[in-house]
């Protein structure tokens, strides 16, 4: 459906007959109640829709505001009313019709012509409490009263007083029997009477549980009150700031403490200009929401002007203040009177900061704001918020955890809200910025709880060796091998010449050892295709290796056939006897074409090709429709008449066995298992494999791929010290022993042993768009993913010189300025590791985004000092780690 200019979208229950007293049966229906109006705000009106099997235009014959457009929408006095709040007023609905009209006037004091033109400019609903932020920097409470179902405005008084703007505020419901907030007003070995009798008097029924106001102000500083009598609860200086920790300054005051000093001297000493930046730093949005779980903490969000997202989880500390006020002499009158105040204060809250990834970070345009968060308490049985916006994300809670997922189809989302109905069960809704609204569901068999959504875990009861994708149809051939008990004398006579097997037999074993078992691993090629929707994987085809053989590698090669002058998409398998050290190394190259065979359609794959070659074949390639095959100590380029392999061009290494062939145009990229890597390039004229340079050093590799940056290729290698090098080819220069020596570019120690290196070009990103086509999304950027014996991923990405230098320079100041875990210094860990062999130091010219990740948790004043001290802006920063994130984002 399109629906051009659309602001935000809600969906709201109602049910006529709903009485007060809930019973158990109701309370079970309760989540499963259905969705009854999906209310659509355009620019200038707004539409309403009944959601019943279809969703039909309802906009005529209701009493909603339609004129203009509604800032949001909800439910009130236990879904018996809707609320809609447009930019003048409100409206009280029971269903369709109107049961009282609101209108926002200026508040009683304020007088001028000013204040007419407040308009509402945010909205939050804590049943049966709304509370409003209004677009001149004050708020109103608009107060429900349950048992005429009617809603009255009111100005608090403590923040009319205060005259201080308001940036934003949020209602937060503390609901259940027991509190969580309720907790930290009291000393937890205190009889939990005592917190009932402070916070009962709040008049709500105790299982209903508190409601507090969150507030920021313009000043960045803020405060937690409790509703509807706004009395201050909780107060935050500089919260804009982002500190790891934040606690209520009346307490810190209370018990000087020493760091509040601290940070004061040190920000005075601060230069002008950075002061001015933090003052125009302010909070454009809030949310804090406790979703249902078991020990289930509240979390605290909030937006700020740069679109940085701050979250925090609140936590209850109780420390040793009560002794050390009544110890030291001089606080003790003080403390007399701070603990007649404390005792409604929550004393004992604390939050601690959570990192969020950095893609949910966009710059805010400057206009209208429009609300990002939308909280969601169950799709699909999965709760937590989404943030809409130009890049939208899920954010899930497990396990007191935020699993961040962004969402990439789409694009930009403007509006999104939840849909419960009968077509739609525990859906939602969404507009994106072309306003096209789509109806959705969550994938069901996904798992969430993880870096990535997970799809399917597929059972094997095999070990798998080597998966690769053949993209034409959709197929996985993956290599896996299973154990199978064999009697020793059928294992012999396999092994060893027979002769020699029976002079064995007489003499050394007995007639019960031999009939003993003995456990061999059996190899198999499984062919396993995805499910479209969703199900289990299939095996489509199995092709069984040999006794004694082992399948080593598998691959899809694109080869031109010489007879048919047609190119010809196949799988490959290498293999190896293993047949202990007395026998000859042999192995088999295999060719099958895949697709549905007319004479046999249970076959989708068909053997077009077998041979045996001296040594194990470890690693194919497609070479410019050649097939190029390292079988033992040389390799091989071979081609394809169609029903056999020719070699025509080897190339005699010196290595003893080769772990990975990489193909870049005509160039090859050859790692040994103990002799670094080959680069070699093929010509066409000559039917020549020529070696154009090699790492001259002892290398035990274990992958190796291209890296392409523009017109630049580099060759990476991971090695089984657990270090990854990149290398160049300069034939030019004098260290390259005329071009015979790869060159150093970088290198840097992972921490594991790298298997498998993976190309994926870079995203584009807004510094990419300007100089590039129009429209383009893709760059001739390439980053290497990789995985890792650990079972860890990581990925490598070029930088430009500019970037690389100022994020240098950011990294050696954060060496210093970030608390590491247990003290332990990144910048020795990152160095290469050379077991104590002769190794001369590459240019360091590789930065750690593990460590660079950390400058967005630290507080904004010492973001803007570090800034300063390496010469740029802390958004100049930011941008360049947020393109870094955007272009790697196919994470």
């Amino acid at each position: 459906v399109e629906l051009p200019g659309c602001k935000g979208i809600w969906t709201v229950y109602h049910k006529s007959s709903r009485g007060h007293n809930a019973d158990s049966s109701r309370m079970a229906a309760y989540d499963d109640e259905y969705h009854a109006y999906l209310i659509i705000s355009l620019e200038a009106r707004t539409m309403v829709l009944e959601t019943a099997d279809l969703l039909t235009e309802v906009t005529e014959s209701v009493d909603y505001f339609v004129q203009g457009r509604t800032i949001a929408a909800g439910n009130l006095f236990g879904r018996r009313r809707v609320i809609q709040v447009f930019e003048r007023g409100a409206r009280i609905l029971d269903g369709s019709y109107m049961t009282q009209d609101l209108s926002f006037g200026p508040s009683n004091s304020e007088s001028g012509s000013g204040s007419e033109n407040s308009t509402v400019l945010s909205v939050s609903i804590a049943d049966p409490y709304v509370l409003l932020g209004m677009s001149d920097g004050s708020i109103r409470l608009l107060v429900g009263d349950p048992s005429t179902c009617t809603v009255s405005v009111q100005t608090p008084a403590a923040i009319e007083s205060s005259k201080k703007p308001v940036s934003s505020c949020t209602l937060y419901h503390d609901k259940g029997p027991e509190p969580w907030l309720r907790k930290t007003s009291t000393d937890a070995w205190l009889s939990t009477g005592v917190g009932e009798a402070i916070d009962g008097a709040d008049g709500g029924p105790l299982d209903q549980g508190d409601i507090y106001s969150v507030v920021c102000y313009e000043s960045g500083a803020l405060e937690i009150f409790d509703v509807p009598n706004f009395n201050c609860v909780f107060t935050v200086d500089k919260f804009v700031s982002g500190r790891t920790h934040i606690v209520d300054t009346y307490m810190r005051e209370a018990l000087k403490d020493s760091e509040t000093e601290i940070n004061s001297s040190s920000e005075e000493g601060t230069g002008q200009g950075r002061k001015e930046n933090i003052h125009s730093m302010k909070v454009v949005e809030l949310a804090m929401q406790r979703w249902s779980a078991h020990h289930s903490r509240p979390f605290l969000f909030a937006i700020l002007t740069d679109g940085t997202i701050l979250c925090y989880q609140a936590y209850l500390f109780e420390g040793p203040e009560n002794t050390s006020k009544s110890d030291d002499p001089v606080s003790t009158s003080r403390s007399l009177s701070v603990s007649n105040v404390s005792a409604s204060r929550l004393r004992n809250l604390r939050f601690s900061r959570t990192p969020l990834d950095a893609y949910t970070r966009e710059e805010t345009p400057h206009g209208a704001p429009c609300q990002r968060i939308t909280i969601f308490k169950n799709i699909s049985g999965h709760q937590g918020f989404f943030l809409s916006g130009s890049r939208p994300c899920w954010c899930m809670v497990f396990r007191e955890r935020l699993r961040v997922h962004p969402q990439l189809c789409d694009g930009s989302i403007v509006a999104f809200t939840v849909l419960h109905n009968v077509n739609c069960n525990h859906g939602f809704i969404y507009v994106t910025s072309q306003g096209i609204l789509k109806i959705c569901q969550l994938p069901s068999g996904s798992t969430y709880d993880n870096y990535w959504p997970v799809q399917k875990v597929i059972p094997l009861k095999a070990t798998p060796h080597q998966i690769t994708y053949f993209a034409e149809k959709n197929l996985y051939p993956l290599i896996v091998s299973v154990p199978v008990l064999k009697p020793l004398n059928q294992v012999l006579s396999l092994l060893i010449d027979q002769e020699v097997g029976h002079q064995i037999d007489n003499h050394n074993l007995s007639s019960v050892d031999l009939h003993r078992t003995y456990t061999v691993e059996e190899y198999e090629v499984r062919i396993l295709e995805p499910d479209r929707a969703g199900g289990p994987w299939q095996t489509r085809a199995t092709i069984p290796m040999q006794s004694s053989e082992n399948a080593l590698t598998v691959r899809v090669v694109t080869l031109f056939n010489t007879t048919t002058k047609e190119n010809e998409t196949l799988l490959a398998i290498g293999t190896a006897y293993v047949q202990g050290e007395d026998v000859a190394a042999r192995g088999r190259v295999l060719l099958f074409s895949t697709g549905r065979n007319a004479d046999n359609p249970q076959n989708l794959v068909t053997e077009v090709y077998s041979k045996e070659l001296k040594g194990a074949i470890s690693a194919l390639a497609s070479l410019q429709g050649h097939l190029l095959i390292a079988s033992g100590p040389k390799i091989i380029l071979h081609k394809w008449t169609g029903t056999e392999l020719n070699g025509i061009a080897f190339y005699d290494a010196p290595p003893l066995y080769v772990v990975s062939l990489n193909i870049v145009k005509n160039f090859i990229l050859l790692g040994d298992i103990h002799k670094s890597i080959y680069f070699l390039s093929w010509k066409e004229q000559g039917a020549q494999l020529n070696l154009l340079a090699k790492d001259f050093g002892s290398l035990d590799c274990f992958a190796t791929e291209f890296l392409i940056d523009g017109s630049t290729l580099s060759l990476v290698v991971s090695d089984e010290q657990k270090n990854i090098q990149i290398f160049y080819y300069a034939p030019k220069m004098s260290e390259s022993w005329k071009g015979q020596k790869l060159l150093s570019r970088a290198e840097f120690h992972v921490g594991a042993h790298v298997t498998k290196f993976l190309r994926l070009q870079m995203l584009a990103t807004s510094s990419d768009r300007t100089g590039a086509a129009p429209g383009s999304d893709k760059t001739n950027r390439f980053a290497l993913l990789f995985g890792t014996l650990d079972g860890s991923i990581g990925c490598i990405a070029p930088l430009d010189e500019l970037t690389f230098r100022r994020l240098q320079s950011l990294q050696k100041k954060l060496v210093d300025s970030v608390p590491h875990v247990a003290g332990l210094n990144p910048r020795s860990f990152r160095q290469f590791h050379s077991n104590g062999k002769a190794h001369r130091p590459g240019p360091d010219s590789i930065v750690d985004c593990e460590l660079l990740s950390h400058y967005e948790m630290l507080p904004l004043e010492e973001q803007l000092e570090i800034a300063h001290q390496t010469g740029t802006t802390r958004s100049q920063i930011l941008s360049n780690l947020n393109d870094l994130a955007l272009g790697t984002s196919f994470l």
